[in-house]
């Protein structure tokens, strides 16, 4: 078989056409999202926004090139608080406790988790994070949303 330049011609410019669909991805609202590159959040650059638990600072929620989308914020939670009911969503979630003494309901259990803890909350699973200690926690959520098309019927978000 032989390639003509017409051939080669039509291959690059339905190659750079495919190309330039790479940078974004589509939003629920079916506007289009950047995929997120290579991305620093400096911790001095981090603005928090106070809430009824304390305050939380968005860092991004968008498409990777491999993930419908990744969510990552920080938190700060006021003692004696939680930071929302125990639920279960399809996201698998890394919560890393930078500062404080908490507790994660994991595996049906409350467990503690002091600064430098690592909790990982799989998919489906019942979770929860409350403030244990008597000074505000501090802590990083790294949430991610695997391939839609893989996405169980039914399951919650």
């Amino acid at each position: 078989m032989t390639i003509t330049r017409r051939d080669a011609l039509v291959g690059l410019i339905a190659l750079s056409g495919a190309l330039t669909e790479l940078p974004a991805a589509n939003a629920a609202d079916g506007s289009q999202q950047q995929i997120l590159g290579p991305t620093v959040f400096h911790w001095d650059a981090m603005q928090f926004k106070p809430n009824a638990v304390g305050a939380q600072a968005p860092l991004c929620k968008q498409p990777t090139a491999t993930l419908d989308q990744l969510e990552m914020h920080v938190s700060k939670l006021d003692p004696g608080k939680m930071s929302h009911p125990p639920h279960r969503h399809v996201n698998e979630e890394l919560i890393i406790l930078r500062e404080g003494s908490c507790e994660t309901l994991s595996n049906g259990q409350w467990v503690k988790v002091e600064a430098g803890s690592v909790v990982f909350n799989a998919s489906n699973s019942l979770h929860g994070f409350r403030n244990v200690g008597t000074t505000q926690a501090v802590y990083h959520v790294i949430n991610w949303s695997p391939n839609k098309d893989m996405v169980p019927k039914g399951s919650q978000s």
